[in-house]
């Protein structure tokens, strides 16, 4: 048994090192849901089948102990050399392998059921949703807010509520679901939507806008345009930047989006309508985020849940906070 635990520990700094290096990508759910299974085998092990069998070695070696002495106190020998005690301690206690598995189950299970159901943290990985989102931003994800998903598979077995515009959404990437995205919900499902000269409409009318000043983008020492939006019922800052115009194509690496006929594209920009069970996302960072303009609609099976609250910023304290 130390011997698979090693192995099992092997695999996993392997995949873990070749996760972090980008050597393949990772499914954290699956490799927590492993995880617990893993050390719930080792933990019914040992409470059913390991620990009774040292306790019962332990019980053995003090009722030899016991004849020993009896069989020695009859021959007139009443002081017997040697500590039973140090013996089944020794005996009793947990090997390292066990420690390291069965020992670690609970800390794994409420691990496992926190990010599966409750919260689950998540990085900023890009300037995508500046100024609402930094690059460094550690924030924290609401996995119930629209509904309870089975961890792994993703299936919704209780609903909650019901996905706005304007909300900040984590969710499986459409190209690739091992990896995780977070954009703004721009539209719904039924809802017509456009980016058309850098302007947003949603079912025709375009978004409230007002003047904020400029924002000094860190990640491109540049000053750009920064706007107060209205989308859904509150209010977002969001960028635009003037000297850039993105052509606006489909660029889905695994072909045509699902629902692609839906959307027109032209030298203005895009028109979509939502089919129903999908979404719309957009970054708050307008002229520079790859999102559904270009990789189509976020399926509701995608989601992951609603982002809610920066937790940590190690470079600046004062991001710590809630955010719209």
């Amino acid at each position: 048994m130390s011997a698979l635990t090693g192995i099992l520990y092997a695999v996993l700094a392997a995949y873990l090192g070749g996760w972090y290096t980008g050597y393949w990508s990772g499914n954290f759910s699956l490799l927590l849901f492993i995880l617990t299974m893993v050390t719930l085998a080792f933990w019914l092990a040992e409470r059913f089948h390991f620990a009774p069998a040292r306790a019962k070695a332990a019980a053995d070696l003090l009722e030899n102990d016991a004849k020993r002495r009896q069989t020695l106190a009859a021959q007139g020998i009443a002081r017997v050399d040697g500590d039973v005690e140090v013996a089944r301690q020794q005996v009793l206690q947990q090997p390292w392998w066990m420690d390291w598995t069965a020992g670690l189950f609970p800390v794994i299970l409420i691990v496992f059921l926190l990010r599966s159901f409750l919260f689950e943290p998540f990085k900023i990985p890009s300037g995508s949703m500046v100024p609402t989102l930094l690059v460094g931003d550690l924030i924290l994800v609401n996995k119930f807010h629209y509904g309870v998903r089975l961890p792994v598979i993703n299936k919704k077995i209780i609903a909650n509520n019901e996905v706005k515009r304007g909300d900040v959404m984590v969710f499986r990437f459409p190209e690739d679901t091992s990896v995780d995205f977070i954009k703004r919900v721009a539209a719904i499902p039924g809802d017509e939507v456009s980016y058309l000269n850098q302007k947003l409409y949603v079912n025709g009318k375009p978004t409230e806008v007002q003047p904020q000043g400029d924002f000094y983008d860190e990640s491109s020492m540049s000053y750009r345009p920064r706007f107060l939006e209205k989308l859904g019922e509150k209010e977002h800052q969001m960028l635009v930047d003037p000297n850039r115009h993105p052509m606006f194509h489909p660029d889905r690496k695994d072909g045509p989006f699902p629902f692609q006929e839906n959307c027109k594209y032209s030298p203005e920009g895009v028109t979509c309508k939502v089919p129903a069970g999908y979404y719309y996302m957009l970054g708050d960072n307008r002229d520079n985020s790859r999102d559904s303009r270009y990789w189509g609609f976020v399926p509701d099976e995608n989601i992951v849940g609603k982002a809610f609250f920066v937790w940590m910023n190690f470079g600046n304290l004062k991001r710590i906070g809630a955010f719209n």
